[in-house]
């Protein structure tokens, strides 16, 4: 994975709250996950959902790692059948659901992608992987090409199931998602407040106190300064039922006495 992009989002969103990365190799990431070792990580599908939770981004392009003198090499791109002659090694922490290996079969399989890809520089076979292996044991004197009927491989965030998911994490979900700063979806949304409950008006007072007190919740509390500030006093009949409420609204005026 290159994660730079998210985590200059996180930084720029999140300054003082660090993020720290851990490489991890694919067979040792849901271990690392589930020992509670890492908050969350970037995993190849399947992922057991019975304790681990995961969103699908992409599917990565499958490539054949060869030396850049190979005749694979001239080519743009190439198919499982263009290998039929090449020794091809299938490392143990392979990431891909092949159905048929291609190529000729090797000795012995190799421990990892990294011993596979140094027999691959001393001209020994082939590598099939997906792209962002190829790119992560980057040599000069290698190259790849993608081919295009090979298995691919889902690249998925996953974390450890909790109810709620932790802040943090949900934080770093929005990001990887695209979600903007000014987004909420995700996020657990705030309580609902308690409606407050309508005051019926005291005796005396006209109909413009109650309008008040309605909009004033809704304009940042213009209510109260209206129910006993200078406008409320100047109406000596009606309490405050001459105010202005908190929206702008002119509330009614209150009824004469007979």
């Amino acid at each position: 994975m290159t994660p730079a992009k998210w985590v200059r989002i996180w930084n720029e969103r999140l300054p003082d709250v660090p993020l720290t990365l851990a490489q991890v190799s694919s067979a040792e990431v849901f271990g690392v996950l589930r020992a509670g070792d890492a908050d969350a990580g970037f995993v190849r599908l399947p992922v057991d959902r019975t304790d681990l939770s995961a969103i699908p981004l992409y599917t990565e392009t499958t490539v054949v790692v060869v030396p850049k003198d190979h005749v694979v090499a001239a080519a743009e791109e190439v198919t499982a059948e263009d290998l039929a002659d090449e020794v091809v090694w299938h490392p143990l922490d392979d990431t891909l659901d092949w159905e048929t290996l291609p190529g000729q079969p090797a000795i012995e399989r190799p421990a990892t992608t990294a011993d596979a890809i140094e027999l691959v520089a001393a001209g020994v076979g082939v590598l099939v992987v997906p792209q962002s292996l190829a790119r992560l044991h980057h040599r000069r004197d290698l190259t790849y090409r993608p081919v295009t009927d090979a298995p691919t491989s889902r690249v998925a965030l996953s974390w450890p199931q909790a109810e709620p998911t932790p802040d943090l994490v949900e934080e770093f979900i929005g990001i990887v998602r695209g979600r903007t700063v000014n987004s909420t979806r995700g996020r657990r949304p705030t309580p609902a407040q308690p409606k407050a409950k309508r005051k019926r008006p005291e005796a005396g007072a006209g109909k413009g106190g109650a309008a008040g007190a309605r909009h004033g919740t809704g304009a940042g509390g213009g209510a109260g300064r209206s129910a006993s500030g200078k406008s409320a006093g100047k109406n000596p009949r009606g309490g405050s039922g001459g105010a202005k409420g908190g929206s702008g609204a002119r509330s009614g005026k209150p009824r004469r006495r007979p």
